[in-house]
């Protein structure tokens, strides 16, 4: 509401907090030390006024490792999807929708301690790359030279925080895993948007909205695995390990 009373519409990057994805990683108890894993998925979101829907799909490559209380993984994703107006506007802002694509990269490494059937990763670090391409970042170049619209003209994105995480696997069987682990962090870099929409905010209601959460869970069954995310967005994929 805020928002809108001050312009007409603000416009973010596509994938502002939506690069961070679960890297699965081997667990120790596993036979196999090091694994590739392959996956597709969906992500829903809406922007930052809660007003337009962003809906994308995901395609993830990574290989993780398992060594002696550490875990490392790293990654590629392509991301293709279609920002989708909620209401008509008017000129310049009164189109349907927009395409947005994006490429990137993850890295992510924990330390865990075993108990039984279960590794606690009790610290770790998640960190991503992205740049985005196509109508939607053309559109915010253009919105931000305009009067009375805000935008963030950013294509790229870096984006680190800290993870914790248990994964344990059935007590009649090891190829059956449950992980769920916790994010927090934000994305780096200048943001044209604080200069505008929260420069009388204090420190901490930009804290907070500078630093996000997500929750992931995740299933391995043999060699395919699903995740499931929620955090400022509900993502789901599944894949294969290899």
């Amino acid at each position: 509401m805020l928002f809108s009373a001050c312009s007409n519409h603000t416009y973010a990057p596509a994938l502002y907090h939506q690069d961070i994805a679960y890297q699965p990683k081997p667990a120790s108890f596993d036979s196999a030390k090091t694994a590739n894993y392959l996956s597709g998925g969906m992500n829903y979101y809406t922007d930052q006024t809660w007003s337009d829907l962003l809906i994308s799909g995901q395609l993830n490559y990574s290989r993780g490792h398992v060594f002696k209380n550490a875990n490392l993984a790293y990654g590629v994703f392509g991301v293709a999807g279609d920002y989708e107006r909620g209401d008509a506007g008017l000129p310049p802002n009164n189109f349907k929708d927009k395409f947005f694509g994006a490429v990137g990269g993850r890295i992510s490494a924990n330390l865990f301690t075993s108990y039984e059937r279960m590794d606690f990763r009790y610290l770790g670090f998640e960190m991503a790359y992205s740049h985005e391409f196509g109508a939607y970042s053309d559109f915010r170049n253009y919105i931000y030279t305009q009067p009375g619209y805000r935008a963030d003209t950013r294509t790229d994105l870096v984006t680190l925080g800290l993870t914790t995480e248990i994964i344990f696997h059935n007590q009649n069987n090891v190829q059956i895993e449950h992980g769920i682990r916790g994010f927090l962090g934000g994305t780096f870099g200048p943001n044209p948007l604080s200069n505008t929409n929260y420069i009388s905010q204090d420190l901490t209601p930009t804290f907070f909205r500078t630093i996000f959460p997500k929750v992931s869970y995740f299933i391995n069954v043999k060699n395919f695995f699903g995740v499931a995310e929620i955090g400022s967005a509900i993502f789901v994929r599944a894949g294969y390990k290899f």
